[in-house]
């Protein structure tokens, strides 16, 4: 009699580990997969932030923004705190609280004429000072001579500058990559993000996030992935820029293609948007990709194809809702 209660509970034990085991699975496999669905959004859906780059620049680029943004044909913009034209974007802002405008955090001046300086004085940030008295050209400038104190403390600034103004941005990025350059760098990214309480555009890194990335020569080192593993506000999934075209139809048609091989979950694209001018034209080379990027997210064809896709679009406020909420 004792034998059989001994293998009467023997075989209980087995089988609650067994539901358990099962229950565990169930859990895995109905775990939300994406950074959207975390947040909340449905399950096998592109959820896309339709984003401009460089508002504040130029007075162009305040325009087409302005005007995308008011129209909702586009989702969110971040500003350039450095540069000439960011008090009259940050004016509209306070004008204008319901949208969705982060800071642009900038560190180089890319430009040949057209150029900018840093906004924390000089003399604390002299690695990120070229010989002209302007923020480095471009990005491996500023690796070689900035240190991370040094960084964080011009990205502190550039933030203080929108805060003074009466502005709370919705949200952080990087101008040209800049903050992924080393992973000193970054670590300091993810620390004022946090500070601040503002989302940085940060990835999940995931394997093939990081494969990406890697391929298009960012240091993602281990100690990145880790760090990036800290930073505990919400992360994308994936992230783009719009692809270029040597004609508006080619450059549409390009977006289409990217647009239809972005996986479910939640996206960034990003792009330039500026009205025509000959100021433009004395600036960048760049200007009829960005003139079309300003005509392309009005265009009737464009919309539709977005209703046919059954994109669900969204921004960086929504996202820091539904985080918040999910707390």
């Amino acid at each position: 009699m004792k034998k059989l209660l001994l293998i009467l509970v023997v075989f209980s034990l087995v089988l609650i580990q067994s539901c358990i085991k099962e229950d565990d699975k169930m859990e895995e496999k109905n775990a939300p997969s994406t950074s959207a669905e975390k947040l909340g959004f449905p399950a096998g859906k592109k959820v896309i932030i339709l984003h401009a780059d460089d508002s504040g620049m130029c007075p162009e680029a305040n325009k087409a923004v302005e005007k995308l943004l008011l129209n909702h044909y586009i989702s969110s913009t971040s500003m350039m705190a450095p540069c000439p034209d960011f008090e009259d974007i940050a004016q509209w802002y306070k004008e204008h609280p319901e949208m969705d405008m982060g800071i642009h955090l900038t560190l180089t001046s890319e430009w040949k004429t057209y150029r900018w300086g840093a906004v924390a004085d000089a003399k604390t940030v002299p690695g990120l000072i070229d010989p002209e008295g302007k923020l480095w050209h471009e990005v491996p400038g500023v690796v070689q001579h900035a240190t991370p104190e040094e960084v964080k403390t011009e990205i502190r600034a550039q933030i203080e500058k929108a805060l003074a103004l009466g502005i709370k941005p919705s949200h952080i990025d990087t101008h040209m990559g800049t903050l992924y350059g080393t992973p000193e760098f970054a670590k300091v990214y993810f620390e004022v993000a946090m500070e601040y309480k503002i989302p940085a555009m940060v990835l999940e890194m995931t394997p093939a996030v990081v494969q990406h990335f890697r391929d298009q020569g960012y240091p993602i080192t281990d100690q990145l992935i880790s760090d990036a593993g800290q930073y505990t506000m919400p992360k994308l999934d994936y992230f783009f820029s719009a692809p270029a075209g040597k004609t508006y139809q080619e450059k549409k048609e390009n977006f289409y293609k990217l647009v239809k091989s972005i996986p479910p979950g939640l996206t960034e694209i990003i792009f330039h948007p500026s009205v025509e001018s000959d100021n433009l034209k004395s600036i960048t080379n760049s200007w009829q990709q960005r003139v079309w990027e300003y005509q392309m997210f009005s265009d009737p064809e464009m919309i539709s194809f977005f209703k046919d896709q059954g994109i669900v679009f969204t921004n960086w406020k929504e996202i820091m809702i539904r985080f918040d909420g999910a707390q």
